[in-house]
């Protein structure tokens, strides 16, 4: 049985973990409420961004020949941008990712394509440095709070490789954000565009993504006739690298909240076991206590027997 000072460092050891873990619970609660905010901004636009553009491919009819937009007839090289964090301490998050990409290389690499990877956060980098997987790019130092001009980066690396054919498909695999006690990997195509979600989507589809909408509104919204300054084409070839922006962006948006959300739970979980382990220690503590007690009472008699 463990002594009494032995049980009281313990206890000690633990309270210091509850601290650290309730203060990290705290710091993400705070970072998740403003990255929720930024989220909440960004959706409508995007959703906008994804119409628009959508109207626009629609109203020209067959795709213009622009390099962003041409479609390969293999896919011989493959591009996955996985969105990690920077730190852990968050769970599954970060797992998850990783599970999904390798998987997904899996599947590519089973069809006789090549994969490449492309990864946000240091996680991720040291997760398939482990793994000696094949990196093209390599993002960290913003996870926490992405900024617009970091998903323009990637968008404009990924773009470039695309045109320049370097890469026939890019996918893109993140966190999606529901609460912060639930997060969901998400996959996404991000080239070619006739295979993203704003080709193939409809109409109906994309305005339930806005459910408070008017049904009245929107059938009217559906029915109205669009008129396009400067012309369709024109505008599509200046749509679709916003698109893309747009996409990371929301993408790298998505991650924030979602890794706050994760660390979150996951510092409450670990607060509340280590307030659980506490008790236990105490009730151990007392018990040693108790033992030591009654070892000193029963030496005290021993001693006073032997002396009678």
């Amino acid at each position: 049985m463990a002594t009494r000072k032995e049980v009281k460092n313990r206890i000690a050891s633990v309270k210091n973990i509850h601290k650290i873990t309730r203060a990290m619970e705290m710091v993400a609660a705070a970072r998740l409420r403003r990255a929720e905010q930024r989220i909440e901004h960004l959706r409508p636009y995007a959703q906008a961004i994804r119409k628009l553009t959508r109207r626009a491919a629609e109203e020209v009819g067959d795709i213009p020949r622009v390099p962003v937009l041409e479609e390969r007839e293999d896919f011989r090289n493959v591009g996955i941008l996985l969105i990690t964090g920077d730190r852990g301490l968050a769970g599954a998050f970060n797992t998850n990712i990783i599970r999904e990409g390798m998987r997904l290389r899996g599947d590519f690499e089973s069809d006789g394509a090549r994969v490449v990877f492309a990864v946000v956060g240091r996680r991720g980098e040291s997760a398939l440095t482990f793994r000696k997987q094949e990196m093209a790019h390599t993002y960290t130092g913003f996870t926490d709070r992405p900024g617009f001009a970091n998903a323009r980066e990637i968008a404009e690396q990924l773009t470039s490789a695309y045109v320049d054919e370097e890469l026939d498909r890019v996918e893109l695999i993140y966190n999606r954000y529901v609460s912060p006690l639930t997060q969901y990997v998400r996959r996404q195509t991000l080239l070619p565009l006739q295979e993203a979600e704003v080709f193939g989507e409809k109409v109906e589809e994309l305005a339930r993504e806005e459910p408070e909408a008017d049904p009245e509104l929107v059938e009217a919204h559906k029915r109205a006739l669009w008129i396009y300054e400067p012309e369709p084409e024109e505008l599509l070839k200046r749509l679709v690298p916003d698109y893309v922006n747009i996409s990371v962006y929301r993408a790298l948006l998505e991650s924030a909240a979602s890794e706050h959300g994760a660390r979150m739970t996951a510092m409450r979980n670990a607060a509340e076991n280590a307030q659980s382990m506490i008790s236990d220690l105490t009730l151990e503590m007392n018990r040693v206590r108790q033992a030591e007690i009654t070892q000193e009472i029963l030496e005290v008699v021993a001693g006073a027997e032997a002396l009678g």
